[in-house]
């Protein structure tokens, strides 16, 4: 089942899912033609492979600790925690703990979206 986008002015909940983190999935929150707003899920030992983004992107660690690969470092995200990156810029994301971060993308043109849910 598909979950709704969030329409404006709705109040999303983006509170740590605690136990039932483990059973939770990548979706996306809202997306327009320039802008995406995901609750990303990744769990412990998965790793998302380097991949561009056409975007400026941030990611927000909620919960559990993930690391951010990039070209020349490695950034370790954990509850509370937050990262910029220039839009395609190279980068992995690596459940260390299950983790859940908030992901969003500026997109420089009208029309592309991401891979995400």
């Amino acid at each position: 089942m598909a979950l709704k986008h969030a329409a404006p002015s709705e109040v999303v909940d983006l509170r740590p899912l605690g136990p039932q983190l483990s059973a939770a999935r990548t979706h996306a929150i809202v997306r327009t033609s320039n802008f995406e707003a995901v609750r990303l899920i990744v769990p412990a030992g998965v790793e998302i492979p380097s991949h561009r983004v056409p975007g400026r992107i941030t990611l927000q660690c909620i919960e559990g600790h993930a690391q951010l690969g990039l070209t020349d470092e490695t950034i370790d995200l954990r509850a509370g925690n937050w990262v910029y990156l220039d839009g395609n810029e190279p980068h992995s994301v690596k459940g260390i703990e299950d983790a859940s971060l908030l992901l969003t993308i500026l997109f420089e043109a009208e029309g592309t979206t991401s891979n995400y849910n």
